[in-house]
């Protein structure tokens, strides 16, 4: 007997996800050509002190990650996802032009937190929009095509950075302008080929995901992966500090975006493997093997004095992401109450943007008073405390609910 055709084989994905993979490449390869070079033009161009630099990241990533918590929520309330795609993508697109224009840090700082507010606008509601119009039978394929385009954009941005750079012999101002026209393609693409779908009507009211009076549902092993979350973070800073000790090693400014070409090449390729695998064992295991990892990118860049070591401590890096990022996702949503689950990841993501802003300013205060090896080192060493920490969490592997 012929064996049936998959649903994915029949079923062809709408145009509006491909639209909007699109969308996710284009602006990804913009703001990846900038974060690529901004810890260097901060700091070497602009003056900036590392502390000050460790600083803005912290505040930066930590904001994308709060807003988020209320973007989705805003968009089933309004019942329009295009709106705020619009403004997401939009307010990220205008704060382009200010990096290669800014005459002072503020105007830089300024830029960089209102691009990742734009982030933190867009994200959930775009999620919510290819479930919106996805097919439900090949709404992973919809998903997964979604984020692999995001992905192409995220290598694409830093690999067309070396090559403007060694265009333009490394200056940088000229090279951030070609960051403009991406963004902008995005937005029109947002505009004029994404169809919204009619729906059936907007909520009556707002309801935030963080339902502060529903906490005490929450059983006591949610928190603990909370507390794992949030110690964990405390151990991991802005990947700037990884562009910073690119270039102490000697390495040509031109070739500096290419630590970010590899850190997401290892992360990319480490995270799908790590989550297949944590759904047939105890995803503990691997949180734990992924802090190890971590430890040991700390250590390589702590000691490293060549840019072959630097690569090899970002690559460590990057695998340490992909056996991580996702595994804490499960472990919130499968220590959570399930109608609860929202203001799970509201609270979750909460614990780890202030942490993440935390992290980065000790990290750029280490750098400043005692030296870039001291920060990877304090950073092995507070990696130890989640690392223990995994030995008493909740048993998690697939069967549980």
């Amino acid at each position: 007997m012929t064996p049936d055709t998959s649903a994915s084989a029949r079923v062809p994905i709408p145009r509006a996800v491909r639209m909007l993979g699109l969308v996710s490449l284009f602006m990804d390869l913009s703001s990846e050509l900038i974060h690529a070079l901004l810890p260097i033009f901060l700091v070497t161009t602009m003056g900036m002190s590392v502390t000050a630099l460790g600083l803005l990241e912290g505040a930066a990533e930590s904001t994308a990650m709060i807003v988020k918590i209320f973007s989705g929520p805003v968009s089933d309330w309004l019942g329009k996802r295009k709106a705020l795609l619009l403004l997401g993508y939009g307010l990220a697109a205008f704060t382009k032009p200010l990096f290669p224009l800014a005459s002072t840090p503020a105007i830089v700082v300024t830029a960089r937190l209102l691009d990742r507010v734009g982030k933190g606008i867009r994200g959930a509601p775009r999620d919510a929009l290819v479930a919106d119009i996805a097919p439900p039978e090949i709404r992973g394929a919809c998903f997964g095509l979604r984020q692999s385009m995001d992905t192409i954009g995220a290598f694409a941005g830093p690999l067309v950075a070396i090559v403007l750079m060694l265009w333009f012999a490394d200056h940088i101002r000229t090279v951030l302008w070609f960051a403009v026209v991406p963004a902008f393609i995005a937005v029109g693409l947002i505009l004029f080929g994404i169809e919204e779908p009619v729906h059936a009507g907007a909520s009556r009211r707002f309801r935030s995901p963080l339902h502060w009076r529903a906490l005490p549902e929450f059983p006591g092993r949610y928190w603990f992966v909370v507390a794992i979350g949030a110690a964990f973070t405390l151990t991991r800073f802005s990947e700037a500090f990884l562009v910073l000790r690119a270039k102490q090693t000697g390495l040509n400014v031109a070739w500096i975006p290419g630590v970010m070409v590899v850190m997401s090449l290892a992360y990319s390729l480490s995270a799908y493997p790590a989550g297949a695998l944590s759904d047939r064992i105890d995803r503990r295991i691997l949180l734990a093997c992924g802090l190890v990892l971590l430890i040991a990118a700390d250590l390589v860049l702590g000691t490293s004095t060549s840019i072959g070591m630097v690569l090899l401590g970002v690559a460590l890096w990057g695998v340490h992401m992909g056996f991580t990022q996702g595994i804490l996702a499960a472990m919130v949503a499968e220590t959570a109450p399930q109608t609860l689950r929202g203001s799970a990841f509201g609270v979750f993501n909460l614990a780890s943007g202030i942490c993440m802003l935390l992290a980065s300013v000790i990290a750029g205060w280490l750098w400043d008073r005692h030296g870039a090896s001291t920060t990877f080192y304090v950073g092995a060493a507070l990696a130890v405390v989640p690392l223990a920490m995994c030995g008493f969490a909740p048993s998690l592997t697939k069967h549980t609910r």
